[in-house]
């Protein structure tokens, strides 16, 4: 097939594919991080610290991060629908068997287990859609993937902050899980299937090549490191944040910090509005600016003013997901050949980056204080910054 058959615009395919990327990327983080603002209510369940009971979350990174590991050298073996439809459903099924554990250790392991099974969509997405999809479109595309990742992550968060004040924190497990196998389910029936892409047997030495090459590869390195620092000083703030919001001198209320991750709504400005930019300026300079706005938003969370902490966390929120977006569009576009193994890579950065960061810095929450926090989060920004400008700028080719 030539170029002009895939998925334009207006074409009936694009807004399938449009819609259900979407939907996926709405259940992956609904699931994903479902138990982040439930951390206060499960460390006093399991009697356990904050440090601790972050391991849920890290857990299921931690998953992630080893998944897509395995997909970067089997991705390509398996029928990308296929792929994605079993992560959705499987992961929402093990979902709706964690409202009935009763212990920590298992439920820690259970998370591992479901970000293993659901990294299988994210293994394969932005490789999808690079090949299905128009180069024309595609930023708005992938802008559409990323959008559906932020606002499951902020309906996930909200709903589960919610519906556990009213019905304690195992029933909103439950309804989240039931979501998601819904989600699963819709995008099994209207996903378009690959026109591009068939499956073919893995060549395990010409995938060693091709990840050893992409690790060699100072341009594609720095991207990796950035989104590993990026992604885990952005979960460990979001980790946190219910604790912070929850004592003095702020001590609010479980509706209020629910409707704080509403700041995810910024999140996906950010997508929309560095998709709209990349038309117009180097991708290289939309990097550096959100890298640099996102410090500031972090700085703002010192205060001890709710309205500035709230204007910091929005900051913050656009920000990140501006640098994300951006950078995995570097990503996949500079990697000529063995997308899927070059935007495997970058999630086991981005998730590795989740789940040590996350929990480390929540170890070190617990034995100083929020302003210490805050203060090494701005060193680790500052070094991601200082990745897009060591050496040769980063361009995109």
């Amino acid at each position: 097939m030539n170029i002009s058959e895939k998925a334009d615009r207006k074409s009936r395919r694009f807004y399938y594919i449009k819609l259900c990327i979407f939907l996926s990327g709405l259940s992956v983080f609904a699931q994903l991080y479902l138990f982040q603002p439930l951390l206060p209510m499960v460390a006093e369940n399991f009697h356990t610290t904050v440090g601790d009971s972050s391991l849920l979350v890290s857990s299921s990174t931690i998953g992630m991060a080893l998944g897509l590991f395995f997909f970067a050298f089997r991705a390509d073996s398996f029928s990308r629908k296929k792929l994605m439809v079993f992560s959705l459903i499987v992961s929402a099924i093990l979902t709706i068997i964690s409202t009935w554990i009763p212990s920590l250790t298992l439920l820690i392991i259970i998370g591992m287990v479901k970000g293993f099974v659901i990294s299988g969509v994210s293994s394969v997405a932005l490789a999808y859609l690079t090949e299905e999809v128009e180069i024309s479109v595609m930023a708005l595309a992938i802008s559409m993937y990323l959008s559906g990742n932020t606002i499951g992550g902020m309906s996930g968060r909200i709903l589960a902050t919610l519906l556990a004040g009213e019905f304690g924190w195992r029933n909103a497990v439950l309804m989240i899980g039931i979501q998601s196998l819904i989600l699963g389910l819709v995008f099994w029936k209207l996903f378009p299937n690959s026109i591009f892409f068939k499956p073919q047997k893995t060549d395990y030495h010409l995938k060693m090549k091709q990840m050893k090459r992409l690790i060699r590869d100072s341009y594609m390195l720095r991207l990796y490191f950035i989104a590993a620092l990026l992604m885990g000083t952005f979960v460990s703030v979001y980790n946190y944040m219910t604790f912070r919001l929850e004592s003095e001198p702020f001590s609010l209320s479980h509706v209020f910090i629910a409707f704080i991750f509403l700041m995810y709504t910024f999140g996906v400005l950010g997508t929309m509005i560095t998709s709209r930019l990349s038309a117009r300026f180097e991708k290289k300079y939309i990097l550096k600016g959100s890298i640099f706005f996102l410090l500031t938003g972090l700085v703002l969370l010192f205060s001890e003013n709710i309205y500035i902490v709230v204007f910091g966390l929005g900051l913050f929120t656009l920000c990140f997901f501006a640098a994300h977006t951006m950078a995995s569009q570097m990503t996949a576009l500079h990697a000529k050949e063995g997308k899927s193994s070059a935007t495997s890579i970058y999630w086991l950065f981005y998730y590795f980056g989740s789940s040590f960061l996350g929990s480390g810095t929540g170890y070190l929450l617990h034995s100083t204080s929020w302003n210490v926090f805050i203060g090494v989060l701005i060193s680790v920004i500052m070094i991601a910054f200082a990745l897009t400008i060591e050496h040769k700028s980063l361009k995109t080719e």
